[in-house]
């Protein structure tokens, strides 16, 4: 029945093409605008640590001066990275921080590129579960003392290596040779949560190296940098004795026992430090913050994309609405084909049902069409506002929300017309044949 139902409903539609074509447009904008909302709201929203997000801490200091800022900073100086590197307590923890490189390789043909990398121990890449397809991380004797070693992207390696096994190739960074000794399988977490600060939607770094070079090759920090002290930086070492924020410090905690005991560890670090002049803010102590905290706190999805899903879905409304008095004026119009067919022995709830299938065949037809007034708002959105690719691409689970709603918010529409054109009095329209 309900095929015959669809043929009925398909003839219906061609029978009033320009009504039909106006309900499918009018639902398919809606439909548009509250995909493209929802899809950016989502992708905002994702929680990429998946289950470990509970086990993944970001540390946060009160390191500032009285008289400096009112918040804590989201970030840390080298000397606390460096001092935080001692505690025994976690399982895993990495210090880190953003640079770049001007990249070569032994190849005279190959023109050098420009690339950001992560500057981090080799602890980084099983706390993060980064998936290697070739090799691993350097050896953990490497974050104390200092080796040319590098882990590479497997993007980056088919770019420069045709994607063979390149451990044990030699590459050039700012002409100074590293030994590859990883290649990570695809990686690209978003958001960026391991370092929101330079970007949360920013793709992952395509290279990593050994935090133990950072004071012999002076590496620059590519990300940002904040200070509350006006301090002489002449030299690099007098840059890894400031107070200038630029290092992010994420530990990994098993369970709350062992997060109880690292926050002791923290404070009696703070301690420590105002012994000799630092921390000197009366309450000054030791923060951690789980991944989705760490997202809330950075405001990663703002509550300006809660309102926009609202206000989309607010508008789909008011499409839904023109569309129930299309439909109203369409099968009403239909009533004295219906009054016969009541008169022959259809029943109500038939004819209920044949009108309510057109109407999901509509909504289908319009979230179809949304789906691409969707696709297009976001590779607008992408090209002429410059949003992050990770936030504009349509998801997949979209390709079945989209439809769906739109067929759901269809029937809803539907449901008063189709049941003042099945409730009609047949002997009305006899009278007037």
């Amino acid at each position: 029945m309900f095929f015959y139902y669809l043929d009925l409903a398909w003839r219906s539609i061609k029978k009033t093409p320009f009504m039909s074509l106006l309900m499918v447009l009018a639902i398919s904008i809606g439909i548009g605008i509250t995909i493209t909302t929802l899809n950016i709201y989502q992708m905002a929203s994702i929680n990429p640590a998946g289950e470990r997000s509970s086990k993944l801490f970001e540390v946060r200091l009160w390191s500032q001066g009285v008289d400096s800022w009112d918040e804590l900073n989201e970030q840390i100086t080298y000397q606390d990275s460096f001092n935080l590197r001692n505690s025994p307590v976690p399982v895993r923890q990495t210090p880190m921080f953003r640079t770049g490189f001007a990249v070569q390789t032994e190849d005279p043909d190959f023109t050098p590129i420009l690339e950001s990398a992560r500057v981090t121990d080799s602890d980084f890449f099983g706390l993060f579960s980064v998936p290697f397809l070739y090799g691993g991380a350097w050896e953990a004797q490497v974050d104390q003392e200092a080796a040319y070693q590098v882990v590479i992207s497997e993007d980056l390696n088919k770019e420069i290596f045709k994607g063979e096994n390149s451990v044990g190739r030699t590459l050039y960074f700012n002409q100074k040779p590293y030994q590859v000794v990883g290649v990570t399988k695809t990686w690209n977490p978003s958001p960026k949560y391991y370092d929101v600060n330079n970007g949360a939607f920013n793709d992952a770094e395509r290279i990593f190296v050994p935090y133990s070079l950072a004071p012999i090759e002076e590496y620059q920090s590519w990300g940002n940098n904040q200070s509350w002290k006006n301090e002489s930086l002449n030299t690099y070492a007098d840059r890894l004795a400031s107070e200038a924020h630029w290092n992010q410090y994420w530990v990994e905690l098993e369970n709350p026992e062992q997060v109880r005991v690292y926050k002791e560890w923290l404070a009696s670090y703070v301690e420590q430090q105002k012994l000799i002049g630092r921390f000197e803010m009366p309450n000054a102590s030791g923060e951690l913050a789980d991944v989705e905290q760490w997202l809330k706190i950075n405001n990663v999805v703002p509550e300006d994309n809660k309102v926009l899903v609202g206000l989309s879905a607010l508008f789909l409304l008011v499409c839904l609405v023109n569309m129930l008095g299309l439909l109203l004026a369409k099968f009403l119009k239909r009533a004295p084909e219906v009054g016969v067919r009541r008169a022959i022995g259809a029943s109500r709830s038939q004819i209920f049902s044949q009108h309510m299938v057109e109407v999901g065949l509509i909504g289908f037809c319009g979230g179809l069409l949304g789906l691409l007034w969707a696709w297009g708002s976001l590779s607008m959105l992408s090209v002429h506002f410059e949003l992050e690719d990770a936030l504009t691409q349509l998801d997949m689970s979209m390709w079945v929300l989209a439809p769906s709603i739109a067929v759901l918010a269809a029937l809803v529409a539907g449901i008063y017309p189709a049941w003042r054109i099945c409730s009609t009095n047949p002997s009305v329209h006899l009278k007037s044949q």
